[in-house]
Parts: C-alpha cells; sequence; structure tokens
C-alpha cells in the first residue's frame, strides 16, 4: 500500500514539473513581432505603439504579442524588414517606391527589394520651409542666395528638398548656401541667426516646428508651390496643406500650400498572412480610436490609408480590404 501510495506521488509531482516546463497551448502559439519606427520624439514611435497595443489586446485571440522598437527610420526600416530583423516598420512613402525598384541615387539603387509589401498608409508628411520673416522669404522661389538647411546627407528630407528646389529652378548647390544638418537643430541655428531657412518633412504638429515658432525671431511658413511637374513624375508626392492652427506663433495667418509623402506600414512578403491580416483588420475596425491617439491622424480617411501604396499590397491585408469593400 506505501509502495503503491509512493509511486502515486511520484507521478503526479512528475506530471506538475513536465506542466511547468512546457508551455501551455496559448502559449506555444504566441507570435512575437516586432514593428520599427523611428526617433522616440517623432511621430513614428507612437503610431507603432498605437498598433501594437490594438494588437496586444487580442493576444488571445490571434495569438500574436507585438513590440515596438526605436529605429533610425525609412532606410533602416526597410533594410531590417528585408533581413528579418524587423516583422513591419514605417517608412516614408517614397523611400517604399525606391525600395522597391531599385531607383537610382537612392540607398538601393540597382538592388530592388522585391519581397517589400505594403500594408497601409498613415499620416501625410508635409515638405515644410521655415523661413525667418527677418530673411524677406515667403515661398521656395525666395531662397536664391539664402542660407538654408536642406537635412542631413542620406535622409529622407535632403532628398525631398532637392526635388523642391529643382523643380521651381533652384540649384541648392550654386544658388543658395545649402547646410546639410540633422532637421532637429534647424530650430536653434534659425533663432541664432545661422540659417535663413530649413527644410523639414514631418507630421503635424511637429515639436522642433514648435521650438522655431517660439523665438524671439519671428518666423513663418514659406509656400511650395508651382510644382505639378514634379506631382506628375513621381506617384508618391501629393499636394499638402499645414495647417497653422497648430502654431499660433507663427506670423502666418492662413494654411499654408505644400507637398509631401505619407508614412506607410510596411511588411515582408514572408511575414504570414494571418498575421498581417490580424494588425490590418484590428486597426481598421478600430479606425476612430485610432484617429484620437494622435493630432497628425486627424485627416485620415479609410480610403486615403490605400493611397500612396508603391509596393504590392500583402495578401493579408488585401484579405480584410476585399472583406470590408474597400478593394
Amino acid at each position: 500500500m506505501k509502495k503503491a501510495l509512493v509511486i502515486g506521488i511520484a507521478l503526479v509531482f512528475g506530471f506538475a514539473i513536465f506542466m511547468v516546463g512546457t508551455p501551455t497551448t496559448a502559449q506555444a502559439k504566441t507570435t512575437f513581432v516586432t514593428i520599427g519606427t523611428g526617433g522616440i520624439t517623432g511621430v513614428y514611435y507612437p503610431t507603432g505603439g498605437a498598433i501594437a497595443k490594438m494588437v496586444n489586446k487580442k493576444r488571445k485571440e490571434y495569438g500574436i504579442r507585438a513590440t515596438v522598437e526605436s529605429t533610425g527610420g525609412s532606410v533602416f526600416n526597410v533594410n531590417a524588414i528585408m533581413s528579418g530583423d524587423l516583422d513591419f516598420g514605417v517608412v516614408q512613402s517614397d523611400r517604399q517606391f525606391q525600395a522597391i525598384n531599385g531607383s537610382p541615387n537612392s540607398e538601393w539603387a540597382g538592388k530592388p527589394q522585391k519581397d517589400l509589401r505594403a500594408v497601409f498608409s498613415i499620416h501625410p508628411e508635409s515638405i515644410t520651409l521655415v523661413a525667418a520673416v527677418d530673411a524677406n522669404i515667403k515661398s521656395i522661389t525666395d531662397l536664391k542666395g539664402k542660407r538654408v538647411n536642406i537635412g542631413n546627407p542620406g535622409s529622407g528630407q535632403r532628398q525631398n528638398s532637392i526635388d523642391a528646389l529643382t523643380a521651381v529652378g533652384i540649384d541648392y548647390k550654386k544658388d543658395m548656401q545649402a547646410e546639410g544638418i540633422k532637421a532637429a537643430e534647424s530650430a536653434g541655428l534659425l533663432q541664432d541667426g545661422r540659417i535663413d531657412a530649413f527644410f523639414y518633412t514631418v507630421g503635424h504638429p511637429n515639436g522642433s516646428i514648435k521650438e522655431a515658432t517660439a523665438g524671439k525671431r519671428k518666423v513663418l511658413f514659406a509656400s511650395i508651390t508651382g510644382i505639378d511637374k514634379l506631382l506628375a513624375k513621381y506617384p508618391y508626392y501629393a499636394k499638402a496643406v499645414i495647417p497653422i492652427t497648430f502654431y499660433p506663433n507663427a506670423v502666418n495667418k492662413e494654411d499654408v500650400q505644400t507637398f509631401g509623402v505619407k508614412a506607410t506600414f510596411v511588411t515582408s512578403a514572408k511575414v504570414p498572412d494571418n498575421m498581417v491580416y490580424a494588425i490590418t483588420k484590428e486597426v481598421f475596425e478600430n479606425f476612430e480610436s485610432f484617429k484620437k491617439l494622435h493630432p497628425a491622424y486627424k485627416v485620415l480617411t479609410k480610403k486615403g490609408m490605400l493611397e500612396g501604396l508603391s509596393a504590392p499590397i500583402h495578401p493579408g491585408a488585401m484579405k480584410y480590404y476585399k472583406e470590408a469593400g474597400l478593394k
């Protein structure tokens, strides 16, 4: 009798150890995914965080646990997704276009990233031209002979700046004094009188631009118009408006005309359909809640989130769009 009792206890104890050391069915099915964003002070980081939060609320249903990583931005995110280090990432629409096509003068020249897939686009990022009032700059055509920060080499905004200048007939190498400094340093340089203006491709409102407009030196937003040929040439560009209501200290009284790109959410063809479907569904099924997470999302529409996608749409996302009547 005692021997049977000892054996019984041993069996129970052994089973308990087995259960502790072995994942449950729910744990075994959990897949961890990482979303690449940008700097923690920009819009990309909270965007990735918002998406992860939505998906994680349904982690028992989908078996997905999403985490967010602050990264160097678009180029890093594309390369990390292609190498399998990231599952998803936020990328400027022009960078998406350049990567999938292996565009000349880009980091992927002659090396198209064929496995890149689009999921949806998010907020618009306006090519913003901030200028000191005393520099007599009211539009992009007034930049000749001025000291202007066009962005650091390799940045998306530098190429945006060059495209805009070229479109209006300004050679940034000959017609003005172009600086190649990071956007975050521009506000201080403008207020210190070291530059007359700067470009910044960004979603609004933006803290750095608020800083630029809040100093002693009066500041305005210069318009960027006369670029219809540029918009026709590059499908990832579109007209945009900078809402002055976000910047009460700027001299402007009305919204400013410009153009821009879109922040887009991308992945790889190798990421499973069900994973992409789940993330797409959660964002679109909670659309109104998503829009409230950041002022930059105010202008979003569901149909607009399917624009600016130059890479093929991932089958998992397409499945949801067809179900929802968006495609």
